[in-house]
């Protein structure tokens, strides 16, 4: 079907001169003068072939065809601002994004306001799990996890990491973020009042804290070491890397953290990493998503963004590295 239309500026000079019954304030509505007011009702009605106004010394009046004409007018108007509207919001895309607690506090969460100020039309959706996620429920588009991808060889020596990314790997698509290494660190204050930490040993002086997620860790590490947990250890245990931080702050004890947490932990001044070198797990942070979810502008977009911001971490973690130190073979 062909459509005989006048031109839209036309229509809507007209439907603004009508509702103000003036030139002069149709133009201030529209951002244009009294004059170009004026040409577009004369283009209208050339095309109409009749006359909608009726123009006295000091004002307009509406001729009975021209009202006629602006119910319709306007009704057309309102149609085509609702369907812009529906198709406006239909461009809004929500992407979910599901991050590990303290990883999402401390290093995610700080930055994603850069993101959504680039891309106002993307929504992020947060949610924060340490389980196992579900890419096949359709309730989350992309995951930060840290452990272990199948196929992939890993030092069998390296600390365990006690967490499953995912329990179905059918159809996951898989990129690598950064890797997981852990640093022992103490607070200052503590290491004042126990004793310096020169080498991996002096560590047994202190109280360990572990982490639940990473129960392995302090055995794991200790043994690459050549050390051991005593028996006589009363580790203090918490269930996320935020609260061992923060008992780490308060001077409960020394603990194993992933550099990727501390290096953006806002009390990160008042820690020591002593220099004992860096041990990488096995395994690393990932992203995760359903096998061609990355091809979603939305979702790839937001993915380069995270994979952009774990380069800049990854250089800050160069820059902060601790010589490794040597470990039996």
């Amino acid at each position: 079907m062909s459509y005989r239309l006048p031109p839209l500026l036309a229509l809507r000079a007209f439907e603004a001169s009508t509702r103000h019954l003036s030139f002069t304030k149709a133009g201030e509505e529209l951002h244009l003068t009294q004059g170009a007011i004026s040409r577009q009702i004369r283009l209208l009605e050339s095309f109409l072939g009749q006359k909608l106004f009726v123009r006295l010394t000091r004002k307009i009046e509406m001729t009975p065809a021209g009202l006629e004409y602006f119910r319709s007018v306007q009704q057309a108007l309102d149609i085509i601002s609702m369907a812009t509207h529906r198709a406006v919001r239909d461009t809004h895309r929500v992407v979910t994004l599901d991050v590990l607690p303290t990883l999402a506090t401390c290093w995610l969460m700080p930055r994603l306001a850069q993101f959504t100020e680039a891309h106002r039309d993307i929504e992020v959706r947060l949610i924060s799990s340490i389980d196992p996620v579900n890419l096949h429920s359709e309730k989350v588009d992309v995951a930060i996890r840290v452990g272990k991808v199948p196929g992939q060889r890993y030092d069998r020596r390296a600390p365990r990491i006690d967490l499953d990314m995912t329990e179905n790997w059918k159809d996951v698509y898989v990129e690598p973020l950064f890797p997981d290494i852990l640093v022992p660190v103490v607070s200052s204050h503590l290491m004042d009042a126990v004793g310096p930490i020169n080498e991996p040993a002096d560590l047994l002086q202190y109280r360990l804290i572990n982490t639940a997620s990473r129960r392995h860790a302090w055995p794991d590490w200790l043994a690459l070491h050549g050390l051991r947990v005593p028996d006589d250890a009363n580790p203090l245990d918490f269930g996320h890397f935020f609260i061992t931080l923060q008992a780490v702050k308060d001077a409960k004890g020394v603990a194993l953290v992933p550099k990727a947490v501390l290096e953006n932990y806002e009390g990160r001044d008042e820690l020591v990493v002593p220099p004992l070198g860096e041990v990488t797990s096995a395994g690393a942070y990932h992203l995760l998503m359903r096998e061609g979810a990355q091809e979603d502008g939305a979702v790839r977009l937001l993915c380069d963004w995270l994979a952009r911001e774990a380069s800049r971490l990854r250089c800050e973690m160069d820059q902060t590295t601790v010589v490794a130190a040597e470990v039996p073979a």
